[in-house]
């Protein structure tokens, strides 16, 4: 969570359209507190940490989900993610641009949405993410693996994501590490 994808959040949060659809589902003054100390620029793990149980606990909730895909529908939310996304790829231009184009597709999306309806996608995403934060690369390859051997979903969004090539700038090396030729 970086100060780009901060602002994301605020501008979503910000929205009285959406506040108030979910005011009914979660508790609005801990996602106000929680994003207030994610905008500081030296939260600590803890506070991530706590993002992202009250993200998981969020998605697993029907209304909240549909609510948060429908913001992906949203022009300004959806360039906002693909600007804080960038702005975090300095190094992988050509990625960066790939994850704008498939953000702006509709067919992208839609994958998205079937993708994030799967409970047992859901819970092995939260697992990548965990093992991600914790650091377990290997783990972390397999649950991969698993999520795209086992689920048709996971598959389609992947060959959607293949087209606008993400996969293949992906597999780059960053500029900075890339071997002298």
């Amino acid at each position: 969570m970086d100060r780009d994808m901060i602002r994301v959040l605020l501008a979503a949060w910000e929205r009285p359209d959406f506040r108030a659809g979910l005011r009914h589902l979660i508790d609005l003054d801990e996602v106000t507190s929680l994003l207030a100390a994610l905008a500081v620029d030296d939260h600590d793990d803890e506070v991530r940490r706590r993002a992202t149980e009250l993200l998981r606990s969020a998605l697993e909730t029907a209304e909240i989900r549909g609510a948060v895909l429908l913001l992906i529908e949203t022009a300004e939310i959806r360039h906002g993610l693909a600007a804080a996304i960038s702005a975090n790829l300095t190094d992988r231009p050509g990625l960066a641009a790939a994850i704008r184009s498939a953000v702006d597709d509709p067919a992208v999306r839609a994958e998205l949405r079937h993708c994030l309806e799967s409970t047992a996608i859901r819970a092995l995403v939260w697992q990548v993410a965990e093992d991600e934060f914790r650091g377990r690369r290997l783990t972390l390859v397999r649950e991969a693996a698993s999520l795209l051997l086992r689920h048709r979903p996971a598959r389609r969004l992947l060959w959607a994501l293949k087209r606008h090539g993400v996969v293949r700038e992906a597999r780059r090396r960053p500029a900075s590490t890339a071997a002298p030729a």
